[in-house]
């Protein structure tokens, strides 16, 4: 796991942790329907963001007889489960509260005591995204857009990390204004579609990251520049004539794998054509210093179109 992957994961992991205390004694003090489901909510994220913490641990074991490619695909695995955590542990939960107060409508009390609450939230999920955005800006093109990061980064820890983020902050917009209309109002329905509303973003976000982490668990080739660069290297290394055809494989966010079929000049010697698929390899993770399995196999051209 990259240095900025683990520093945004710590601060959000404390900065949840603070917000889930302060959220659950407010909603003891005020019976918030929305407070409870932000609470909820944000248990969810501290645990989530211990998860991760924990899949990179895990990923970091060497590779061994029954798993000869490593571990680095636990990172992929372990968010998965976040995805399902935020899905179920959030999402439901705040959903259930919701509807549940529909049924039975519950006035919030001393709303003044959970307005305060919600703001400290603001202010401690801002330094959390602040963290989170400033990381991704290091390793984001600047030409891509959040989204698309978010859509293709084969680190699975920034996309869950920022995302949660940003649903934690339209979160929190959606309690306040389910406190305030209670107010405004005396109904303490407002508050409770408060709290279904945050279910329904958190099912939402976690359906967006389970799709995304699916994708990594199956298995997902280089991106579309890495492909560019391997081709490149590949093609341009001593005595290859031609690339026949190439794979690629991410075996975990840093870890990527290639298998080449290349047609070398024919008239090489089995030592000169070792060497050259030597100087083909060195070529590559020079280029790609993410490709740590090369599989390169020498053969000739033949052309099968009728």
């Amino acid at each position: 796991m990259q240095d900025g992957s683990r520093r945004a994961i710590i601060a959000a992991f404390f900065a949840n942790l603070g917000i889930a205390l302060a959220k659950f004694i407010g909603f003891l003090i005020t019976g918030s329907a929305g407070l409870l489901a932000e609470a909820g909510h944000s248990l969810a994220d501290t645990g989530n963001q211990a998860l991760l913490m924990f899949g990179g641990k895990r990923s970091r074991r060497s590779p061994n007889a029954s798993h000869q490619f490593g571990f680095g695909n636990e990172r992929f695995f372990w968010a998965f489960v976040v995805a399902l955590v935020l899905f179920s542990g959030g999402g439901l939960f705040a959903l259930y509260e919701g509807i549940q107060k529909l049924i039975h409508p519950h006035q919030a009390e001393s709303i003044g005591v959970a307005v305060a609450i919600l703001l400290a939230a603001v202010a401690l999920e801002s330094f959390s995204l602040a963290t989170a955005v400033r990381e991704v800006r290091h390793i984001k093109d600047p030409a891509m857009s959040y989204w698309r990061f978010i859509r293709t980064s084969k680190q699975p820890e920034l996309p869950i990390v920022l995302l949660e983020d940003i649903g934690a902050q339209i979160g929190l917009m959606f309690a306040l204004f389910g406190l305030m209309m209670t107010s405004v109002t005396d109904n303490a329905r407002w508050d409770a579609l408060g709290s279904v509303a945050i279910g329904l973003l958190l099912m939402v976000i976690a359906s967006i990251l389970a799709v995304r982490m699916k994708a990594l668990l199956i298995g997902e080739s280089a991106s579309p520049v890495d492909q560019a660069t391997v081709v490149d290297a590949l093609t341009s290394s001593q005595h290859v004539t031609r690339l026949i055809h190439v794979r690629t494989l991410h075996l975990g966010p840093e870890e990527l794998m290639v298998a080449a079929k290349l047609e070398f000049e024919r008239n090489l010697s089995v030592a000169d054509l070792a060497a050259a698929v030597d100087a083909a390899e060195s070529a590559l993770r020079i280029a790609v210093p993410a490709v740590t399995l090369i599989y390169i196999e020498p053969d000739l051209y033949r052309d099968l179109t009728p």
